[in-house]
């Protein structure tokens, strides 16, 4: 009986460092993350600000701060990122990888059009498209991602828009060569809970029908309820809980998986006080001796204290970082 050949992951990080130098000294905002995204998979990383998720996506694709070192190996369909020439870097993003940036008002250009911007976008890898089949492609990418009246939007400039609209443009801005790719970093920022909700629903919808990969970079658990495949929990640098999504809010391994689970709010429960993690995230360089989150864990032990955990896993697919991991909270030490 002959067997289907495995299909290799779309995208592949494989102990992704990224540090940064200061008064001599180099200190690891991303201390070996491992993660992979199939074709056609949607993987949330979820984590506080600060966690190197932003910082870890961004230095996968090249686009790390002056002076930051990075190193592992990134792999895009079996081709390597990490060391790839500057040129060809900039001829696959946008193309074949694209990125929807945390803040669109920041992000679009002021001073040009919606339609001039997305029309550069497709002749940066286009240069032979003429003009009017390029703002044939804008109006196209503007129906798209659901923009009402496209053909008057496009003349526009960024803040004759909502912030969701804004959000929208930047979409269909990543859109417009087709990538194979598509990351998403905190997309629903800033936005209110209904605008939320509809960027989400146009992101899936585009998933879904173009059948890309997508990666959601959040701080928020419940935004990748409803949306991802798996999820990677990240905290200080590295994945410390990776799971499909159902498995992940059904057994949590990690006690900081558990506390972002709880701290959903729960509309059902009004009387009750919303619960929060306790204590910060540790500062760049300040890392704890052993388990990084131990300080903040309520079930922490001498253990946890001194000695860094290894992964154990719960089934195919399923693995926390974590001494203790997959106890209940009350068998937990």
């Amino acid at each position: 009986m002959s067997m289907e050949p495995q299909v290799p992951p779309l995208f592949q990080v494989e102990g992704l460092r990224v540090a940064f130098g200061r008064d001599g000294q180099l200190y690891e905002a991303v201390r070996g993350i491992s993660l992979h995204v199939d074709p056609g998979e949607v993987l949330g990383i979820v984590g506080e600000s600060g966690s190197g998720k932003s910082v870890g996506m961004l230095a996968a694709l090249g686009l790390q701060p002056e002076g930051a070192r990075v190193s592992g190996s990134v792999r895009f369909k079996g081709q390597e990122l990490v060391g790839m020439p500057r040129s060809q870097l900039r001829k696959l993003r946008g193309a074949r990888i694209a990125m929807i940036f945390q803040d669109p008002l920041s992000s679009l250009n002021p001073v040009m059009t919606v339609g001039d911007q997305i029309i550069e976008a497709v002749r940066l890898h286009h240069p032979d498209m003429s003009r009017k089949a390029a703002m044939g492609r804008a109006l196209d990418l503007l129906a798209l991602v659901a923009i009402p009246q496209p053909d008057r939007r496009v003349k526009q400039y960024p803040h004759e828009f909502s912030g969701g609209m804004r959000q929208r443009v930047m979409i269909a801005m990543a859109m417009a060569n087709d990538p194979d790719l598509l990351i998403a970093d905190e997309p629903t920022t800033a936005l209110d809970v209904t605008v939320q909700a509809q960027i989400m629903e146009v992101l899936a919808d585009l998933q879904d029908r173009l059948k890309l990969g997508l990666i959601l970079i959040t701080h928020d658990l419940g935004v990748l309820a409803g949306h991802a495949d798996r999820v990677a929990v990240v905290y200080a640098g590295q994945v410390v809980e990776q799971a499909g999504v159902d498995d992940l809010f059904a057994r949590p391994g990690h006690p900081y998986t558990r506390g972002l689970i709880a701290s959903i709010p729960n509309m059902a429960a009004e009387s009750e006080r919303l619960f929060s993690i306790d204590g910060t995230p540790p500062v760049l360089g300040k890392l704890p001796t052993g388990c990084a989150f131990h300080p903040r864990c309520r079930h922490a032990r001498e253990i946890c204290r001194s000695l860094a955990p290894q992964a154990q896993t719960a089934g195919a697919g399923h693995s926390a970082a974590c001494h203790f991991a997959f106890a209940t909270p009350e068998a937990a030490p």
